[in-house]
């Protein structure tokens, strides 16, 4: 599957599994160890988890992927799966705009989902 679309792909699942303000941002000309990033945002703890294992689980049976590091899913306020070509930020609001990753990547192109 080509970026773009594992990229759209993977924000549909965390819209399947109600995650808010999705946005998938192209880095493909700003870096070299990915091509896009899916953000989202879960309302506790317990729906990022939720999102991250429908995600995870859901990758691996349709397509037979696994991410190559997952990170943060004991606290579960910023959840990190990374696909290579495409790596998604499952964050708390709380976190969310602490880390400010859009703003981070302000200058890449963006655009929301769902």
């Amino acid at each position: 599957m080509d970026p773009a679309a594992l990229a759209d792909r993977l924000a549909a699942l965390a819209s399947d599994r109600k995650a808010a303000d999705i946005r998938v941002i192209d880095v493909r000309e700003l870096v070299g160890y990915t091509d896009f990033l899916v953000v989202c945002s879960g309302n506790t703890e317990r729906q990022t988890k939720a999102i991250h294992d429908a995600v995870y689980q859901t990758v691996k049976d349709e397509l037979g992927l696994l991410p190559r590091r997952v990170a943060g899913e004991r606290e579960a306020r910023w959840i990190l799966l990374d696909y290579l070509d495409c790596v998604v930020h499952i964050f708390t609001p709380e976190a969310r705009a602490f880390y400010r990753l859009e703003q981070l990547w302000g200058e890449a192109p963006a655009r929301s989902v769902g």
